[in-house]
């Protein structure tokens, strides 16, 4: 209808003359009449209250009745087409002609989910894969992080009693209800993951296919430990029946570019990729495989299997797994320029793989030189500072840096190595430490004449995110980065408890020391500022894996 109003009219006849005029005259009359009919018309489809008599002599048009039931289907799709996945639920609510279009193939092109690995989750996921599994092309699919430790059993120790049983029986029962409670996630894991993987397997029609699962929550210790799993599914059935269907997605596959999976229990094993057919592999533009729990020194991908991506132009891989070889197959001429590479690096890897195979110097500057618009994102988790000083390469064109510790804390000394072998490229910056004991965090301008975020602020002229938690960050230093960087450090976040203040200068200013950080550091960066006073609200610090994995695909989707 819209379309109809937008079609250019005729003119009317005998415009040009004085004698026409009564003709211009009723043909205006009989197209006000038209537009009225087709005002009531639609005021009647938006649910409109009126009156019974003059209501349907409004609806009808042409000498017919037209209500919301008799549109035809191609028009209630296209009006579909402008609504939110939300308004469109709603609207197929109004009758069993609307449900019916409420899931025509053109409506969900993209279909992104985040799930809370409850059972609860399963029903309404199976109703919307049987729907929309067998044509989606874009499926995004995160079992969302949820603190397992504190959600399984209650409170504490004693879920139902007093302080008189807080000893070992108190640990026992701890003990006990947190092993229940990983069974039911693994199990409820293991269901949603199949129910996924079920309703696209023999969709062709799919071009972009990312799975997220934080299970990693598990892995916090190191490995996930088999005893869950092997209590869950004794015999593997399932695990295996979970990885002959990825391998049936990826072989049906006719269209697939953008593959991503990160941090999913035991679905991707280092044959998986031998299912892709060698023109889907020489079409795809990414792949991201990230996964520490891999077992001993395998891999997800190797160089001569990565030899067939040769389109391929965003790359996300474990830090351990990205060897000297396949630095040299990105670097061959029947490949195109790798434009990002995101490379996560793990303590549970760096323990049970080598860094001896990493790239060197002379292999990133030869990256570098084929792909000049070349930038890498390294997320480190528990890594060594000995470590991380074979790791950062002067030639890595390093745009993006992420610190997770629980334990290991990173030195001043890596953070003024990085403000000056990456001032050219740096943008984001996020240093983290999550330690139990909080009485102190660790201060990175201890011992030394200038503090290294200064430093940092001050060199990188690029620098758009900050980030700090678990460190100390003193408040004339943050006043300093404000300046420094002003308007163009579009995000500094702050957690208030690494905040301090130097107790010499408070005792020479009579004004609330809060007050004036929070005034000194707003005027430096021209915006309002606060320091961040909910930890949680904040995905970066409660959901590293998470965080990473979005920022990467967005990092990747950026070229």
């Amino acid at each position: 209808m819209l379309l109809f109003l937008s079609v250019p009219q005729p003119r009317p006849p005998g415009a040009r003359t004085r004698a026409g005029a009564a003709r211009v005259a009723r043909w205006r009359r009989l197209r006000l009449q038209q537009l009225r009919r087709l005002r009531g018309l639609l005021r009647g489809l938006r649910g409109r209250p009126g009156t019974g008599s003059r209501r349907r002599g409004r609806m009808a048009l042409c000498g017919q009745a037209a209500g919301a039931a008799s549109l035809p289907s191609e028009l209630i799709v296209h009006i579909f087409s402008f609504l939110s996945a939300s308004d469109r639920l709603r609207a197929s609510a109004s009758c069993s002609h609307w449900r019916e279009c409420l899931f025509y193939p053109a409506l969900w092109p993209q279909l992104r989910i985040c799930l809370r690995v409850s059972p609860a989750e399963q029903p309404r996921l199976e109703f919307l894969m049987r729907k929309c599994g067998w044509f989606v092309r874009e499926l995004r699919v995160e079992f969302a992080a949820e603190n397992y430790l504190s959600s399984g059993g209650g409170g504490g120790p004693g879920d139902g009693g007093g302080s008189a049983d807080a000893g070992t029986g108190g640990e026992e029962v701890e003990a006990l209800q947190l092993s229940t409670r990983w069974l039911e996630v693994l199990r409820t894991y293991l269901e949603l993951v199949l129910c996924v993987l079920v309703s696209i397997r023999n969709n062709r029609n799919l071009q972009k296919f990312s799975l997220f699962g934080d299970i990693s929550v598990l892995q916090q210790q190191g490995s996930l430990s088999n005893t869950y799993l092997s209590k869950v599914d004794p015999d593997g059935k399932k695990i295996k029946q979970i990885q002959q269907l990825f391998e049936e997605i990826l072989s049906n596959s006719r269209q697939l570019k953008w593959l991503s999976c990160g941090f999913m229990l035991e679905i991707v094993t280092p044959t998986s990729l031998s299912s892709l057919s060698n023109s889907i592999a020489n079409t795809m533009e990414h792949l991201s495989l990230l996964d520490n729990n891999t077992p001993g020194s395998s891999t997800l991908i190797t160089a001569a299997e990565l030899e067939r991506f040769v389109n391929l132009r965003s790359l996300a891989l474990d830090f351990c797994d990205f060897t000297a070889e396949m630095a040299r197959v990105l670097t061959d001429n029947n490949h195109v320029p790798l434009q990002r590479l995101s490379l996560l690096v793990h303590n549970v890897s760096v323990m049970h793989k080598s860094l001896d195979n990493m790239p060197n110097d002379e292999h990133w500057k030869a990256l570098s030189r084929k792909s000049t618009s070349l930038r890498v994102y390294i997320m480190a988790f528990d890594i060594k500072s000995e470590d991380m000083l074979k790791i950062l390469k002067p030639s890595i064109p390093l745009e993006r840096i992420h610190f997770d510790s629980y334990i290991t804390c990173v030195s001043g000394a890596i953070v003024d190595l990085i403000s000056r072998q990456y001032d050219k490229f740096l943008t984001h910056f996020i240093l983290m430490n999550d330690m139990i004991d909080t009485s102190g965090f660790p201060d990175l301008s201890d011992n030394r004449n200038e503090d290294p975020l200064v430093l940092l602020a001050w060199r990188c002229t690029k620098l758009s995110l900050l980030a700090i938690h678990g460190y100390t960050v003193w408040a004339h230093n943050l006043i300093a980065i404000a300046r420094l960087r002003g308007s163009d450090l579009k995000v500094l976040e702050v957690t208030e408890e690494s905040i301090d203040f130097d107790q010499g200068e408070l005792a020479d200013q009579d004004v609330d020391p809060v007050h004036n950080l929070i005034e000194q550091v707003s005027l430096g960066l021209g915006q309002p500022w606060h320091a961040v006073m909910d930890i949680e609200s904040l995905s970066v610090f409660t959901e590293p894996n998470r965080h990473f994995y979005r920022e990467m695909q967005s990092f990747s989707e950026d070229v």
